[in-house]
């Protein structure tokens, strides 16, 4: 079940965060999002991380947020916290919360549309805010036809440009029954990344967590 009661506000929420280093998962929808209860759970298990996840509404076709051991933040929660001109937004609020944004698994729509600009749900509202000093890490997950579509390495050279690091897909048989390139990296790959960012951030804490290793 998830740490956090369904009736605390997000607003208290974040600020109740009890870390000194704090990811932000973004999940899409990919099967990959099969995925993320276990990628929550490892991320966890570093010394001073605090965890939340933001998700989009076709993710949680693959994965329950009931699951997930921390506070699942999705579209409903964008609108329900803003209801007047002096109520926080919540993709600012998660911006200003996280040290490191990883997207896992950053499907093949999504990354379209990061890397054109479009901000439509509260996932990419959060990436097209993002304070680009800080680290965001991307895990492409798709089949391996679209993988190989000519847009497709454009879309990802676009997200390198933004200054965003990317933790490469591999090569193995996909849930479609495809074989080849396209499925998310390794959790522990993913989570050994993550910990290189923390271990930079923690040896130059005058420069923050913005330092890619």
């Amino acid at each position: 079940m998830q740490a956090e009661s369904p009736v605390t506000s997000p607003k208290c929420d974040l600020l109740d965060s009890c870390g000194t280093f704090r990811v932000l998962v973004g999940v899409t929808g990919s099967v990959a999002a099969l995925k993320v209860p276990l990628l929550v759970s490892q991320l966890l298990e570093l010394p001073g991380v605090d965890v939340r996840v933001v998700t989009t509404e076709h993710a949680m076709h693959f994965y329950n947020p009931a699951e997930v051991a921390v506070r699942v933040y999705s579209d409903a929660n964008e609108w329900e916290l803003w209801r007047q001109r002096s109520d926080p937004v919540l993709h600012i609020e998660l911006r200003r919360w996280a040290n490191l944004f990883l997207i896992a698994p950053l499907d093949a729509n999504t990354l379209g549309k990061i890397s054109s600009g479009i901000c439509d749900n509260l996932l990419t509202c959060v990436v097209r805010a993002w304070d680009t000093s800080r680290p965001l890490l991307f895990c492409p997950a798709m089949n391996t036809a679209m993988w190989h579509h000519p847009i497709t390495s454009r879309q990802v050279d676009s997200l390198k440009e933004f200054g965003y690091v990317e933790i490469p897909c591999i090569a193995k048989k996909l849930v479609c029954g495809d074989q080849g390139k396209g499925a998310m990296a390794e959790v522990s790959t993913i989570v050994d990344v993550v910990q290189q960012f923390i271990q930079k951030a923690a040896e130059s804490p005058l420069e923050g967590a913005g330092q890619r290793p």
